[in-house]
């Protein structure tokens, strides 16, 4: 947060909504902390304190509002264009952290620096010098949060949110839940007592940042989606999600865009409850939800678009990777339909409360990497096509790995140009896809050139890739716009 504490009051006094998720007021007359869109009076100036994060806040011992809920709020997203590789290093440690929150356990620092490729003091050094608090302390308020959320939005059993947040038993939670919210978890389900929600699903809410043309999205992904594994029916998105990609079991998640508020709806199966803490993570990458509008819009503000624009990713990366395959030189209609065809070979029956339009799993790498090449290739999909889906589905162990722990994606980008049949296009593209890269701009892409000559009158590859170097870091957003000129309005 670059603002002084006077910019910050101002900004607390406005409630404006564009510093939500990256600005925190303390109240030292309550003990507790807010977001700057809170509802709540505006507390006197020299009651407030200021931070960048709730860890920061609950480190000072102030508790989470109860009113607008910190937990709810959008992330601070990747300021790729301003940060140094420590920063970069810094702000990627904490979202590996945020989606492994809820796995049991110490979380080794020493492994997590082992996977960003420094030593395990430069991390504590580097990760406090950028959020203020130290690892564990960060890791301890999403894990409280975590287990705030789920106690507030769902009726899953105190224990097994405890579990499902990273703590090893319902003595430590209790503890600490107790310690850092003066009240104990049962206490808090007693207050926010809700329904349950039908078809025995969890619902939690997830914010995001507006402007957000959900319109656009929804049709991004109805346009793309795989029949059987995903839909969208109005302002919903649905799907279903093999085991191993979420966590050990499979499940189905359902995504709503709620009316007149920057909220997401979340269902996801019961299944995935022990997964809570990476299905959280990976809906809030899936549906960009953490994306600076302001930013970006103005970054590209001389390219044709309505604000709010998001970049879709995905929840399942190898389906994705699969599908960039799939859509080599086709159209996205008839990558859809190879897609398809794959699914209904080699997927398995799936469940969840839509069997008529969600009732597939998309097959998984060990499935695809076992079957016979004539088997994929006489579904319609071209030899070479077929001989790199399952070079893809083999590599994936390596590939998922890099995935996980390589903080920029070159690395990435070249282990995917290394396997047959993949150039860099398909290798920018599911960056693009399968990570969210928010400059990925994939190599003489057809409509990309098609839609810059159009505007700016681009003549050749070269030329094009000169001219988008002004909207770096922001080139995939770019890609969406200029393929959407190419559109008509619905």
């Amino acid at each position: 947060m670059d603002l002084d504490d006077d910019a910050a009051y101002e900004v607390i006094k406005a409630r404006d909504a564009r510093f939500d998720g990256r600005l925190f007021v303390g109240v030292t007359s309550t003990g507790i902390y807010c977001r700057p869109v809170c509802r709540v009076r505006t507390p006197r100036r020299e009651n407030c304190r200021f931070f960048s994060s709730p860890a920061q806040a609950e480190a000072q011992a102030f508790r989470p509002c109860m009113k607008c809920r910190p937990e709810v709020a959008p992330g601070p997203g990747l300021v790729w264009s301003t940060m140094d590789a420590s920063r970069t290093l810094a702000v990627q440690a904490a979202h590996w952290l945020d989606g492994h929150a809820g796995e049991g356990g110490a979380t080794s620092m020493a492994a997590l620096a082992d996977r960003l490729g420094v030593s395990d003091r430069h991390l504590r050094r580097i990760f406090h010098a950028e959020h203020g608090v130290t690892p564990l302390q960060y890791l301890q308020t999403r894990r409280l949060l975590l287990a705030k959320q789920l106690l507030t939005d769902t009726r899953l059993p105190v224990t097994d949110v405890a579990l499902a947040s990273g703590f090893l038993s319902l003595r430590r939670f209790n503890a600490a839940f107790a310690e850092s919210y003066r009240m104990s978890p049962s206490a808090l389900r007693r207050d926010t007592a809700r329904e349950a929600p039908p078809d025995d699903g969890l619902v939690v809410h997830l914010g995001l940042r507006a402007p957000y043309d959900h319109g656009a999205l929804l049709r991004f992904l109805a346009t793309r989606a795989v029949p059987g594994v995903e839909c969208v029916t109005g302002a919903s998105v649905r799907r279903s999600v093999r085991a191993g990609v979420l966590g050990d079991a499979a499940g189905w998640l359902d995504a709503e865009f709620l009316p007149g508020c920057a909220l997401v709806r979340l269902r996801f199966a019961p299944s995935l409850a022990p997964a809570s803490s990476r299905v959280v993570a990976a809906v809030r990458r899936w549906l960009d939800l953490d994306a600076d509008p302001a930013t970006i819009d103005g970054a590209l503000a001389d390219l044709p678009g309505t604000p709010g624009l998001r970049l879709p990713a995905s929840v399942d990366p190898f389906e994705m990777a699969v599908r960039a395959v799939l859509g080599q030189q086709v159209t996205v209609a008839a990558a859809r339909t190879l897609a398809r065809r794959l699914v209904d070979r080699f997927g398995e029956a799936a469940s969840s409360p839509w069997p008529q339009e969600v009732d597939r799993w998309f097959p998984s790498p060990e499935a695809l990497a076992a079957a016979p090449l004539e088997r994929i290739a006489e579904l319609g999909i071209m030899s070479t096509r077929a001989k790199a889906i399952q070079a893809l589905a083999g590599a994936w162990p390596d590939l998922s790995e890099r995935l996980r722990s390589d903080p920029a994606p070159g690395p990435l980008i070249e282990a995917l140009c290394a396997l047959p049949g993949i150039g860099p296009w398909t290798a920018h593209y599911i960056a693009m896809r399968a990570t969210g890269w928010p400059d990925a701009f994939p190599p003489k892409d057809i409509a990309v050139l098609h839609a810059m000559k159009n505007l700016y009158g681009t003549s050749s590859p070269r030329e094009a890739e000169r001219h988008a170097e002004r909207w770096q870091p922001w080139r995939a957003y770019a890609v969406l716009r200029l393929w959407n000129s190419l559109t008509p309005k619905p």
